[in-house]
This record gives structure tokens, C-alpha cells and sequence, in this order.
């Protein structure tokens, strides 16, 4: 019997065959904490009685949630966080960076084939360069610092296989959307999802980190996708035989397999207030809006900016409509900077931010109020996300948000 993408990764970890089912106590190859959770791991961490950290230079610690800070309190995190970095020799700190998800791929945290655990459920996004991350809680994250272990249970593995090119004004987001409409929000609920296909293999890895991001909004315990010449282009490195290997083998026994045509997808978005509540675009077309967001973690990559900018370029923000747009990180603003991209969007009438979570949990940077609707980008519409719990999310690609800003209503963005 061969194996799926997961086992391999588990199996090279413990050096045990394993099957679906199966608990396990791996080796962590990095963790990431970020600013909201570190006071709480480092309480835990010293009330477990550890005294030092399993290797400090694995430990990465991103302040991006509560930066710049909007509340009183925050601050209190920033000084806590500094407080235990120091103490435990800790030199992999970001302050203002970046999304703690965009930076741990892009500064070469990641590796693929890699083990990786961080305290915020949008840890699978590591899956797009073929590692098994996922989220984890304070108290797990504290065991992790003075072991460098975690059990883990070898999750089921739900195939994905994708065939044929998308149209235009088709992104990989609108196929996540899709596949967590036609599994549920709780469909793939501790089972790893597992990419394959031409379409696939034609995607950049930005385009992957969007389907891994939000493969936890279907209950998934992981992403993965199979790294290839573009990973190690983007990771920086030449592959080995071990990433190579991590393919699903066509006798991998798979909990189900789900096959899509590219040409059949559409735009679409999620409907508030459930990421699992999916609707063709074009029926919500002419619902009017109040703001557009385009970032966060999901979708706030260089080339997420750039379709935006093609879509906006030469053209207005309708009037009584605010876009914002939050780039992932440092280093992609200053490239969007220098391809003009930042330009095309400011004149537009774009509000460009600094890199951060802000608006996306909910902290800053353009929160709603009542009955006020918005079109954004990132990964969750639930009750109260950007506001209060009578604002209105729509979930969306780029391309859709951007055309929804110059509208002034939901529309279908131009093949």
C-alpha cells in the first residue's frame, strides 16, 4: 500500500510506517508565535516549570495582530513578548514585518517536508511549499518550547485533483471558496487535503498559500501541495530526494478524491456570515457595498496587489466607498512600491496600510459598524469579524473585490 503526501512527511519524521488513525509524538522542526498569544505561552511555559527552550533559533515570534496597537492593553503583549525573547536567548523576532503566515514561508522559516506548529489556526498556509503545519493552543505551544515534540493523530487524506486552465477573472481563491462550499465548514474536519493536477502544477506558490490558508475553514488539519522547481525557487533551495518524494503514490489509500474541470469554475463568494454559504457572483450581482478590503493573510501577495492594480487601473473607487488595502508584508510593499503597483492603486483611491492583521481580526485599520457591508479578501465572515456583529462580509478574489470597489456594488469582475 503507498502513501499519501501526509504520511510520507510523518513517517520521515518518526521513522515509523504509519496509517490514518495512528497517534504519534513527532519532532518539531520550527514554531511560531504571535503577538496575541505569547504572553499566555510564556505564563504556560514557566508554570509547566521549563527553564529553557528546546533550541531557541527554532522559536519565531511575529508581533502582526496588535500592530500598530489599537487598544491599551496591547502594548502589555509587545512588553511580555520582549521580556521572554530575551530570557530564553530568542533571536527570531519580528516587530511590524508582516502577517505572521506570509513571513514564515517568505523569510525562509519553512522548508518543505518540514513539521511546523504556530498558535493561530491559519498555520496550514505552510502547507502550499509541502509541509505539514497546523494550528495549535498556548498550552501545546508551551510543551512544544521545553520539548520539541508534539502528539499528533495521522489525519485521513481527502484528494483534490484539479484538471484544465481557469478562465480570466478566475483566481485560486474562488476555487478554495468552492471547495469549502461543496465540503462544508466542518467536511474535512481533522483530515489533511491534499492538491494535485495540471492546474495545480501551473500555479504560482502564492496562488497555493490562498488554498492552504483557508483549508482550516473546512475543518482541515492540514494543506499540502507537492513541492516542485517553483517551492524551491521560492524557498531557496535545491530539493533532496526526501522533498521529491512528497507525492501521493497511486495506490495511497484516500478517504474520498474530489475532481474539478478548471473552465468550470466561476467567481464566487462566500455570503455573510459563513465561509461555507457560497453563491456564484453573478447572482449577487447589484447588492451595494460600503468598503472593499484587499490583504491580509489570504490574499495580500504581490500578485493578489497586481490583480487588483489591473482591474483598478485607470479607473475610480466609487464615490462613498472605501477600499483598503493591507499588503502581507514589508518586503511585498516595497515591491509592489517599485512596480507601481502601490501607484496605480493610491490613484485609484485606495487606502494603502501598513502590513498587518488589523482589519482582518477585527483590531484596526477600517473596522465597520452597523449595517454597513463589506467585500473582502481574507478568510472568515463570521458575526462581529471586522465589527460589529450587524456588518455584512462577503468574501471574495481580488479581482472581484477590486471591480466591487469601482462599482460601488457586488459585480462580476470582466473575463
Amino acid at each position: 500500500m503507498g502513501n499519501t503526501v501526509i504520511e510520507k512527511i510523518i513517517r520521515h519524521n518518526t521513522g515509523k510506517d504509519v496509517k490514518p488513525g495512528d497517534i504519534v509524538t513527532v519532532n518539531v522542526d520550527r514554531v511560531m508565535i504571535h503577538d496575541i498569544f505569547i504572553p499566555f505561552v510564556g505564563d504556560k511555559f514557566e508554570e509547566m516549570g521549563f527553564t529553557k527552550l528546546w533550541d531557541p533559533d527554532k522559536v519565531v515570534l511575529i508581533y502582526d495582530h496588535l500592530v500598530p496597537a489599537s487598544q491599551v492593553d496591547d502594548t502589555r503583549h509587545f512588553h511580555k513578548g520582549d521580556e521572554f525573547a530575551k530570557k530564553y536567548g530568542m533571536k527570531n523576532v519580528h516587530r511590524s514585518d508582516g502577517i505572521c503566515h506570509q513571513l514564515m514561508t517568505e523569510a525562509g522559516y519553512v522548508k518543505p517536508g518540514d513539521v511546523v506548529f504556530g498558535t493561530d489556526s491559519h498555520t496550514t498556509t505552510y502547507g502550499c511549499v509541502g509541509a505539514f503545519s497546523s494550528g495549535i493552543g498556548y498550552t501545546e505551544m508551551a510543551s512544544i518550547l521545553g520539548t520539541g515534540t508534539m502528539w499528533i493523530k495521522v489525519p485521513e487524506t481527502i484528494k483534490v485533483v484539479i484538471e484544465g486552465e481557469l478562465p480570466k477573472n478566475v483566481m485560486s481563491k474562488d476555487i478554495i471558496l468552492r471547495l469549502i462550499g461543496d465540503l462544508g465548514a466542518d467536511g474535512a474536519t481533522y483530515r489533511a487535503l491534499e492538491f494535485s493536477g495540471n492546474t495545480v502544477e501551473n500555479m504560482t506558490v502564492a496562488s497555493r498559500m490562498t488554498i492552504a490558508n483557508m483549508a482550516i475553514e473546512a475543518g482541515a488539519k492540514c494543506a499540502l501541495f507537492t513541492p516542485d522547481e517553483k517551492t524551491a525557487e521560492y524557498c531557496e533551495i535545491e530539493l533532496n530526494d526526501y522533498q521529491k518524494s512528497l507525492k501521493g503514490d497511486e495506490d495511497a489509500k484516500y478517504l474520498r478524491t474530489i475532481t474539478y474541470r478548471a473552465e468550470d469554475f466561476v467567481p464566487v463568494m462566500a455570503c455573510p456570515s459563513q465561509v461555507d454559504k457560497i453563491r456564484d457572483t453573478s447572482v449577487l450581482e447589484g447588492t451595494p457595498i460600503d468598503q472593499v478590503f484587499i490583504g491580509s493573510c489570504t490574499n495580500g501577495r504581490l500578485e493578489d496587489l497586481q490583480a487588483a492594480a489591473e482591474v483598478l487601473k485607470g479607473k475610480k473607487v466609487a464615490d462613498y466607498v472605501k477600499l483598503i488595502v493591507t499588503p502581507a508584508s514589508r518586503k511585498i510593499y516595497l515591491q509592489a512600491s517599485k512596480m507601481g503597483i502601490l501607484d496605480t492603486l493610491a490613484e485609484a483611491g485606495a487606502m494603502i496600510t501598513h502590513p498587518g492583521c488589523g482589519l482582518c481580526c477585527g483590531r484596526a485599520g477600517g473596522i465597520l459598524s452597523d449595517g454597513e457591508r463589506v467585500v473582502a479578501t481574507n478568510n472568515r465572515n463570521f458575526l462581529g469579524r471586522m465589527g460589529t456583529s450587524k456588518v455584512e462580509i462577503y468574501l471574495a478574489s481580488p479581482k472581484t473585490a477590486a471591480a466591487c470597489a469601482v462599482a460601488g456594488k457586488i459585480v462580476t469582475p470582466e473575463v
